[in-house]
Order: structure tokens, then C-alpha cells, then sequence
């Protein structure tokens, strides 16, 4: 839940950790406000992942703003609890930043006229998305309930439904005065905090929740200024820790890939589709190409809608944001002791064998053949969806072109030929020939098979009978000169014939 906190610090345009030490704050204040261990956990929880529902209206959102999703809601966080005169002052100047003035005008003007309902839509959706995701994942149901209401005020102002004082959970109305603390203090120093929450008392905030911040300020503030923010929310975790099984790992794992795949339209279902065909490669390390798959876009909440959703060509400071976003996937999931195996994988798929790939250029050697399988299946899946420049590719022209990038030196002929066979596609190799006199699918049969794949196994991503198979690995033995798996496994070795 930590490194997820990560993703939804991005996608709200605020620095990685700051929900991390919004969650120390909010801790601490459950602590002096008397709560149960259990009121504890849903509070821990409920800070960690107050903004699980970002990207349920981030592409609405970033067209009502004029694209910079990110840095409009950057601009809402310090006043996100405060008056209208506060949003007004600080808010609508940012909107439409970057276009001319009669376009600037124009979205002022449907923010005024609009603004509030297309907000209470979106926290909304947010909030159902929220609720969706944790249930998924496995939290408790104070977890969902307050996420829920996360948005509301004390005085019934709030979104998406209004309610009002002790209606509120009470988790909900303490991690909304924890993280707004987090955000001043960082923007203004305590005096801001002190000045806001005095401000705010018994209108955005809960009199009694304010009050109690007020007379331990001193003290909660310092719960955000410690050395390892990470490190501290580990230790400070209410017990009995929650432990996803391994058995429900991959449940967990894809709700974390539709929360990224949902910040476009255009990119709704990418990462199942890429892990679908990764995992279909390989009998011996589908599990782990499958979960490298489903978390290699975590970092996408890094770039704000207008590029991602840009038909025309992007710029070089657009580009720049693009590039980075493998980087913060990688970054995210090194954090997880359980998940690092995955790191270099995910922050791998857009690298190029020929080093034109990003965000380090990485050539062959320096590229795990796992990340170039991956490369491949996300480059395959991506052509086949529409995005917003182009209407998605026929299964056919998006194999021709995925070959073509084999040809050209950009992505490894054998992976690509891994991931045509996984979709289904009769492959025409990159290679004019195959050594020993072997056929394109004698290949295909002779990589399953060296990989720890079943003749069955073998059968069932062929689309053929196990007997079929069987021929097959006969031939092959045949024409390579060996009787045994691990005799064909080291021809393919050295031929090169595994990446």
C-alpha cells in the first residue's frame, strides 16, 4: 500500500513520500485523539490512499483545466480545505496555462459556470473508484467507508454528497486535516498550519480534530520532518499486519494495473493486454513476466493528461515527461522488498536493443531478456489499442509493424518472434534462416520447450495437439544431433535462439 501511496503522490502533482508522511501525522493524531486500534488502521490505511480514485476523472479533468492535470491539482492541495477566495486566488490563474488568452478564457469561463458539478462528478468517480480498488486489494470495510467520504467538510460543503459533522467517518476527517497540515508545512512552515486550522475549524475541519491538532502541533508536525519516511510508516504499521497471499497476489497486482491503465481512456485495459502476452512466452517465468506487466506503467500518473491525450506531435519538454515515466515505475516498485525483482523489468520496457529506447538507452547486452520480451509485448499491445494520434492497428498491420521494428535493429527478432507466437500470429521470422534446417515453428516448439514447457504446455500456446508437438520435438532432435532437453536447451544456448 506504501509504494501504491507513491503512485497516487504523483498523479496529484505532490513530491513521492508526501502521503507517507501525511500518514505519520494523521497516526499521531488518531493517538491523541484516543482511537481504538482498529480506528487506527483504518486511519493508517485511509491516509496511505485517500487519492486511490486519481485517475477515475483525470482525463475530464484535464480537459476542463486546459491539459495539466497534475499541475492544477498541485495548485488545489494548499487550498483544497479552504474558502472560495482561497481556490479563486490560487486556482483559476493556472488554468489553461500554456494556451493563448481567448482559449485561457474560454476554460475560466466553464470553470465558473460548471466547475462545481463537473467537480462533484469527478470526486465521485474518484471515490467510487476508490472504493473499488481497496475492495479489490483487500482492505477492510472502515478503509472503503472512509474513502468514500473522503472529500466531505464538516459543514456539508464538501463532494461528492454533502454530509455533514459526525456523519463524516471519523478516519475521513482526520486525514483531511493531516494532509493539508503536510502540504502547508511543507509551502508555509507551521505558522501557516497553525493559521489554517484555525481558519478552517468548524467549517472544512472537524472543531474537535482541529483542536486537538492545534494543542499537539508542535509535536505532529515533527512526525513529517523524519529522515525515512518509508522506514517510519513501515514501523508505524497498526497490528495485526495485513498480508496479501501469494494466491491473491496477482488479483492485487491487477488492480493496481487498471488504477494506472484509468488515467486514458486510451490506455484502459494496456497492462492486462501486455501481461497476457508476456506471461504467454514463457511456461518458466510467466508468473513473474505477468506481474512485471501489470506494474510497468505504475509510473505513467507522472505525466499529466494533456500529453498523454495530445493528437498533434509532442514537444521536446512534452517528450522529456514521457521518457521519465519507466523511470518512476522502476523507482515505485524497488521500494517493495517483494516486488524489486520486478523493478528493473518494468522501468526496462521502453528501452530498444540499438539504444534509441528511454529513459537510459540502454543497448542489448545492458537489456535482461525478460525487459526485451516485455518491450516488445507493450510495444505489440500499444499498437493495438487506438491512441490519440491514430486508431488502433489491425492484429495483422500491428504484427507487421512489430516485425519491422525487428528488422530495423529497435527491438530483439527473438522476442518478437516470442511475443507474434504468443498472440497467435503464423510468424515470419526476422531471420532469413534458422540454423540446423529448423522451421519457424520448430523454433516456436524448440524456445517452449528448452524453457521448462510441457508438450502439453507447448500444445495449449500453439493452438495444437499435444501429438503435433511430440512430432515436432522429434525432428528437432533429429536435426540438432541430441536426445535430451537439456542437449536441445544448449544448441539453442548457442545459437542464440533463447532471447
Amino acid at each position: 500500500m506504501a509504494a501504491l501511496s507513491l503512485a497516487t503522490d504523483l498523479g496529484m502533482g505532490q513530491p513521492m513520500e508526501q502521503a507517507l508522511r501525511t500518514c505519520l501525522i494523521a497516526i499521531a493524531l488518531g493517538e491523541r485523539l484516543g482511537l481504538s486500534s482498529e480506528d487506527l488502521s483504518d486511519v493508517y490505511y485511509l491516509a496511505l490512499l485517500r487519492f486511490l480514485g486519481c485517475t477515475a476523472d483525470a482525463y475530464e479533468f484535464a480537459a476542463m483545466v486546459g491539459g495539466d492535470d497534475i499541475g492544477i491539482r498541485a495548485a488545489i492541495a494548499p487550498v483544497l480545505g479552504g474558502a472560495q477566495s482561497e481556490f479563486a486566488s490560487r486556482v483559476m490563474p493556472r488554468v489553461g496555462a500554456g494556451h493563448g488568452p481567448l482559449r485561457r478564457a474560454r476554460l475560466v469561463a466553464g470553470m465558473v459556470a460548471g466547475g462545481a458539478q463537473q467537480g462533484r462528478e469527478g470526486v465521485r468517480a474518484g471515490c467510487e473508484l476508490a472504493e473499488n480498488l481497496a475492495s479489490r486489494i483487500g482492505l477492510q470495510p472502515g478503509v472503503r467507508h472512509g474513502l468514500a467520504s473522503a472529500f466531505e467538510t464538516w459543514n456539508g460543503t464538501g463532494f461528492p454528497d454533502g454530509v455533514a459533522g459526525e456523519t463524516i467517518p471519523l478516519s475521513s476527517r482526520i486525514v483531511f486535516v493531516a494532509r493539508d497540515a503536510e502540504v502547508l508545512l511543507r509551502l508555509g512552515g507551521a505558522d501557516r498550519v497553525r493559521a489554517a486550522l484555525a481558519a478552517r475549524s468548524g467549517a472544512a475541519y472537524d472543531p474537535a480534530v482541529a483542536s486537538t491538532f492545534l494543542a499537539y502541533a508542535e509535536e505532529l508536525l515533527n512526525e513529517a520532518g523524519v529522515e525515512s519516511p518509508w522506514e517510519a510508516v513501515l514501523a508505524r504499521e497498526p497490528e495485526p499486519h495485513p498480508w496479501v497471499p501469494e494466491v491473491r497476489l496477482d488479483a492485487t497486482l491487477e488492480a493496481f494495473a487498471d488504477f494506472a491503465d484509468l488515467k486514458s481512456p486510451f490506455t484502459a485495459g494496456h497492462s492486462r493486454g501486455v501481461a497476457a502476452l508476456a506471461a504467454a512466452t514463457s511456461p518458466v517465468e510467466a508468473e513473474t513476466m505477468r506481474r512485471a506487466a501489470l506494474l510497468h506503467d505504475l509510473g505513467r500518473l507522472s505525466v499529466p493528461n494533456g500529453i498523454w491525450d495530445k493528437p498533434a506531435r509532442l514537444t521536446d519538454g512534452e517528450w522529456e515527461r514521457v521518457r521519465l515515466h519507466p523511470y518512476y515505475s522502476e523507482r515505485i516498485l524497488s521500494r517493495v522488498t517483494r516486488l524489486e525483482p520486478l523493478a528493473v523489468l518494468a522501468g526496462t520496457h521502453h528501452e530498444r536493443v540499438d539504444g534509441s529506447g528511454y529513459f537510459r538507452g540502454s543497448k542489448r547486452p545492458e537489456i535482461p531478456p525478460a525487459a526485451r520480451i516485455l518491450a516488445a509485448a507493450d510495444a505489440y499491445q500499444a499498437m493495438t489499442q487506438p491512441r490519440p494520434h491514430r486508431p488502433a492497428l489491425s492484429r495483422d498491420a500491428a504484427a507487421g509493424a512489430l516485425l519491422a521494428e525487428a528488422h530495423a535493429g529497435r527491438l530483439d527478432a527473438n522476442s518478437v518472434d516470442a511475443v507474434l507466437t504468443a498472440a497467435g500470429h503464423l510468424v515470419r521470422t526476422a531471420h532469413e534462416s534458422w540454423p540446423a534446417g529448423l522451421s519457424s515453428r520448430e523454433v516456436q516448439v524448440l524456445r517452449l520447450i528448452c524453457r521448462g514447457g510441457t508438450k502439453k504446455q507447448a500444445a495449449d500456446l500453439l493452438d495444437i495437439s499435444p501429438s503435433t508437438v511430440d512430432h515436432h520435438v522429434r525432428h528437432i532432435y533429429d536435426k540438432i544431433g541430441v536426445s535430451t532437453r537439456a542437449g536441445a536447451t544448449l544448441f539453442a544456448i548457442e545459437k542464440d535462439l533463447l532471447e
